[in-house]
């Protein structure tokens, strides 16, 4: 029996939602491990590496070896994504898994600028309107203006925070100028999620230590969140993004952010004060707003197929 066209349209809508909640989880289960965050950082990456080696294995079957330009380009990638994994996972230890995901979304704006200022791509009149928006829901975050915001260190967290959607920014860059068509996915994920865990290690004394110890129930959670957020997270928005249009998927990403801040509220006990939920809810709609792209010939369409998601999923 034949598919019919709402239902093709449907699949890749309901596969991004899917991805979106399962990344959302990742925030808290930081959290739940209880482990340091070089630790955390270190074991989603190696935890996750033998099932993106296997997913990596049936692509090369399909497409062929990557070239060696691809490799390189996963192994620079991989070191800017151990960085982002280790300043985002010191974010969370001091303004919680929920607000700290939130600012995850500044990359938006920081892919924009830093593409005209390496690529000569220049930013939409959107990014330039959105950018006070989403920096002023930061201010707001961090604590600022509020005489009692949430987090042990709600400045010191919009620092890791900022530092996270830097790294993550630079990570998404470099995938995406070594991408091509952007027809593969698994490998040079798990390219750069191995260099990711061999730097995680190396930077590790760095950043408070990682405990190797294999103690329950920490690397339970541990082993969710690889498996989780890393592996199948990534693997249903990385299907999903050639098959619906770039505004649809930035809406659905931001799914992420706020039942990310919903889980910590249930499941950890987070309470933002209403200033920096407000900060929240104008760096989403700042990102929705930035994310959207301008109107494009039809013919046009067809070329953005495999471009990097506009939104965090970290």
């Amino acid at each position: 029996m034949r598919r019919t066209p709402t239902v093709g349209k449907t699949i890749p809508v309901l596969v991004a939602v899917a991805g979106a909640l399962v990344i959302s989880t990742s925030g808290p289960l930081v959290r739940l491990s209880e482990a340091t965050p070089a630790t955390s950082a270190l074991f989603r990456c190696g935890y996750a590496v033998p099932a993106l080696a296997a997913l990596a294995w049936w692509e090369r079957r399909r497409l062929g070896a990557m070239s060696w330009r691809e490799c390189r380009r996963a192994w620079l990638a991989g070191v800017f994504f151990a960085l982002d994994l280790l300043f985002w996972h010191l974010s969370i230890g001091y303004i919680g898994a929920g607000l700290a995901t939130v600012l995850g979304n500044l990359q938006v704006v920081i892919v924009a600028f830093a593409a005209w200022a390496l690529l000569g791509e220049r930013p939409s009149a959107r990014i330039a309107v959105a950018t006070p928006v989403v920096l002023g829901g930061a201010v707001l975050i961090s604590g600022a203006f509020d005489a009692a915001p949430y987090g042990e260190d709600p400045a010191l967290g919009v620092l890791f925070g900022l530092l996270t959607s830097l790294t993550y920014a630079a990570y998404l860059l470099v995938l995406r100028a070594g991408s091509g068509t952007g027809r593969r996915a698994a490998g040079p994920l798990a390219h750069a999620t191995a260099v990711a865990t061999v730097a995680i290690a190396a930077l590790s004394p760095l950043f408070g230590g990682a405990d190797l110890r294999p103690e329950w129930p920490t690397h339970g959670w541990l082993l969710l969140l690889a498996l989780g957020p890393q592996v199948l997270g990534w693997v249903l928005i990385t299907y999903s993004l050639p098959r619906q249009p770039a505004a649809l998927t930035a809406l659905i990403l931001l799914i992420q952010p706020v039942t990310t801040v919903a889980l910590s509220a249930v499941l950890l006990g987070e309470r933002p004060s209403a200033l920096q939920l407000a900060g929240c809810v104008a760096v989403a709609l700042g990102v929705l707003y930035g994310s959207r792209p301008a109107r494009q010939p039809a013919l046009a369409s067809s070329a953005q197929e495999g471009q990097v998601p506009n939104t965090s999923t970290v």
